[in-house]
Order: C-alpha cells, then structure tokens, then sequence
C-alpha cells in the first residue's frame, strides 16, 4: 500500500480552503445578523449560508481525497 503523493498534496489545499470557508461563513454571517435594517440584509445572509453549506461539502470531498491517497489500493 502505497501514498498517493499528488493526491494527498490536493487534500491538503483542498483542506486550507476548507478552513478559509470555515472562518469565512460565520463571519459573513455575523455581519449579517449585526445589521438586520439594511438593504442588504437578505443577499448577504443568503451568501452566508452558501458559504457554510460550501465547507461542509469541502470538508467531506477533502477528507475523501485524504483518504483515497492514504488507502488507495489501485496502481498508475
């Protein structure tokens, strides 16, 4: 059984971006909720949740890649 280098160093960005939306989602969330009168309010709630949503998604593909590299049983 042997690592899969270039695909363990693609779970490994992939993981930092995950991390990035991780912050990123609750903060545009927060800045949303902080300012419910403003016009703006509903796009950037909605852009929030996206955010939230896409790190879930992300933090599952990356582990997926992670995975596959560490444990993959077919050959190049």
């Amino acid at each position: 059984m042997k690592t899969d280098k270039e695909l363990l160093i693609k779970g490994i960005k992939h993981i930092a971006y995950t991390i990035a939306l991780m912050f990123s989602a609750p903060v545009v969330l927060y800045q949303a909720f902080k300012n419910e009168g403003h016009a703006f309010f509903w796009p950037v709630v909605v852009v929030g949740f996206v955010l939230a949503i896409l790190a879930i998604g992300m933090g599952f593909y990356s582990i997926k890649l992670m995975m596959d590299a560490l444990f993959s049983k077919g050959n190049k």
